[in-house]
């Protein structure tokens, strides 16, 4: 087992990343926008709090890999339980990713996180990687 309790698959070890302070993500409020690397191309990717549980994903949206946010870091519908895509109307599960309605191709590409001592952390994956600055 790997810190924070994530298991080592076919060889690979993922890592925790910090990416903020567990009280800037409010239930169904604004985002924390981060970088990553998948599949050797730098993303843009999103962290959201929902149901007191924290969940992350690549920001594109499924239909057309177009970046989703309607305002800088804004992701949920005016109901606060759905994440949608300003430029499609696609509707995604904030706890899975999964289509919920508009037009899809799959679901949002998620990216493990975890939550530890008030910090929230992204976890690395073999498609998934730091940006190295």
């Amino acid at each position: 087992m790997a810190e924070f309790g994530v298991e080592v698959v076919d060889g690979f070890e993922p890592q925790a990343m910090a990416l903020c302070n567990s009280d800037a993500l409010l239930n169904s409020g604004e985002a924390v926008p981060f970088d990553v690397i998948y599949r050797g191309q730098t993303c843009l990717a999103f962290a959201i709090r929902y149901g007191d549980k924290v969940y992350a994903y690549l920001n594109r949206c499924s239909h057309v890999p177009m970046e989703m946010d309607y305002q800088p870091n804004r992701f949920f519908d005016l109901t606060g339980h759905w994440l949608i895509c300003a430029t499609h109307g696609a509707t995604y599960s904030p706890q899975t990713g999964a289509c919920q309605g508009g037009p899809c191709r799959g679901g949002l590409v998620k990216i493990e996180t975890s939550e530890r001592d008030g910090v929230v952390h992204w976890h690395t994956g073999p498609q998934m990687q730091p940006v190295n600055f």
